[in-house]
């Protein structure tokens, strides 16, 4: 069992979250950008289907990119020299999402639902929330979209319309967050896409370890759509 969060309630400590759904922690109503941001400092996020209730996770292991150990292959190398395409950072925050939350191969549906896009676009709204964008012949290619709280970037979800674009955005990403001195992003689950782009899974408690000092000092900032490319060097 798991107890069921009236709004206000604090969050029960990570450590009781259930092994069986590896992670899940708590459930209730309340998705407010408040009650996000909460999450987040304590290594909590919400991932729920359309009619489920608010669904909050605390997975251990947990998956984890060092932005100093992004991995390009030659081939990406390549990419990221001679293919045509602009980097811009919060230019189409909502269009991210959306297409984030475009069907997928093998799923039959999306956690992104318009409850998820309203509360991270207010987070967005004050500068919590932050897109970075892949533009092809001026059309939006590829992306992702997360938090960015003191020295952590919490990467939410990405998407590709054409080959690499996703990939293209997260390497410029990780670049600028190395550039300012971000120890993680963090990944939440573990995928293959992650790891073959140098994600690893570490223990839930010594994520918590660094996040309890990374977090202490966040505020709020939207970032200029020239911001990251700025800090780029393939």
């Amino acid at each position: 069992m798991i107890p069921w969060l009236e709004p206000g309630d604090p969050f029960p400590p990570v450590d009781t979250a259930l092994r069986d759904p590896d992670g899940l922690l708590a459930a209730g109503l309340e998705l407010t950008p408040q009650r996000i941001l909460d999450a987040y400092r304590q290594g909590i996020f919400p991932w729920f289907s359309e009619g489920q209730p608010v669904l909050w996770w605390s997975p251990d292991p947990r998956m984890v990119l060092v932005p100093a150990e992004i991995r390009i292959t030659p081939s990406m190398r390549k990419v990221l020299r001679n293919r045509p395409y602009e980097v811009r950072c919060d230019t189409a925050f909502e269009a991210v999402m959306r297409a984030c939350a475009e069907p997928r191969d093998g799923q039959a549906g999306t956690w992104i639902s318009d409850h998820m896009i309203a509360a991270y676009g207010a987070l967005h709204t004050k500068g919590w929330a932050h897109s970075v964008e892949t533009w092809v012949d001026g059309e939006l290619a590829g992306g992702l979209y997360g938090l960015a709280l003191g020295r952590m970037f919490y990467g939410e979800s990405m998407f590709s319309r054409t080959r690499d674009t996703s990939k293209i955005a997260l390497v410029h990403l990780a670049r600028y967050l190395e550039s300012q001195g971000y120890a993680l992003i963090d990944c939440q689950m573990n995928t293959a896409h992650l790891a073959s782009m140098g994600g690893r899974e570490i223990a839930r408690s010594e994520f918590c370890r660094v996040l309890s000092q990374s977090v202490q000092s966040a505020h709020p900032r939207r970032w200029r759509p020239d911001e990251i490319p700025a800090y780029f060097r393939p």
